[in-house]
């Protein structure tokens, strides 16, 4: 599937909710489902062009995808830019919270970061403009239409992306394996800038060195390290707790 395109109805609904911008979206001839409706109202409310194609067209267009009858061309993939993120972050309740990924180039697990993203409150993701995971179609299915909910920030250099967040009163938190200092130590209960790395490389040595506080979580395996996207879940979780008890 084209990067320009969101196929499924879930996928479809939740990006007309979030406002993305579309061209059209197609649905095919003789779908009969009470979300198509809802779909065609709020695409027409939002003067998106509808239009009634065959089966075999949206076949075609979603190339063995489940489209679930319904596909959406996007106008474009918006991103904000990081005066924006750190301002929508900022208009969050609560205290804000911003995620820089380095090197996280799965686009499953930037998927899966974002919707874990979304349900723990995060502001804004910051991406390296180079190197990062696409937002494409599969990143937004396994976001479940997170990365349509969440500001997202694609800047040339994190090391600038960072001075930047400090000027604005975050704290830079890494995480990195084997610190002796762990995520239940860190103090979350003030606006931070998170860093989490690729699996294997981690954050690389130019980014650590930039950080406010360096923390692990603790394991007592013997792999030694998590997936990326289950380890964000755990650090992201550990501030809403944190947060909660405030």
């Amino acid at each position: 599937m084209p990067e320009d395109r969101i196929y499924g109805i879930h996928p479809v609904m939740e990006a007309l909710l979030g406002g993305k911008k579309m061209e059209k979206i197609l649905l095919r001839k003789g779908i009969d489902s009470p979300v198509a409706v809802q779909i065609t109202d709020l695409a027409r409310q939002q003067d998106i062009q509808v239009q009634f194609v065959p089966r075999e067209k949206m076949d075609h267009l979603a190339k063995g995808g489940n489209h679930q009858g319904v596909i959406a061309i996007l106008a474009r993939l918006d991103y904000v830019s990081l005066e924006e993120a750190v301002e929508a972050a900022a208009a969050r309740p609560g205290f804000p919270t911003i995620l820089l990924l380095d090197g996280v180039s799965d686009v499953r697990n930037f998927g899966a970061i974002a919707r874990t993203c979304e349900c723990a409150g995060v502001g804004a993701l910051i991406l390296p403009a180079k190197g990062g995971a696409a937002v494409n179609q599969d990143a937004v299915k396994t976001s479940a239409g997170a990365l349509l909910r969440i500001p997202a920030c694609k800047v040339p250099n994190l090391r600038t992306a960072i001075f930047y967040l400090k000027a604005s009163g975050y704290t830079v938190t890494g995480t990195s394996a084997g610190q002796p200092r762990t995520i239940y130590q860190a103090d979350f209960r003030r606006p931070v800038a998170l860093v989490m790395g690729a699996e294997g490389k981690g954050i690389s040595r130019g980014i650590l060195e930039l950080c406010d506080e360096l923390v692990s979580i603790p394991q007592l395996g013997e792999i030694g390290s998590l997936n990326v996207s289950a380890a964000a879940a755990v650090v992201l979780y550990e501030a809403v707790r944190q947060r909660m008890n405030t």
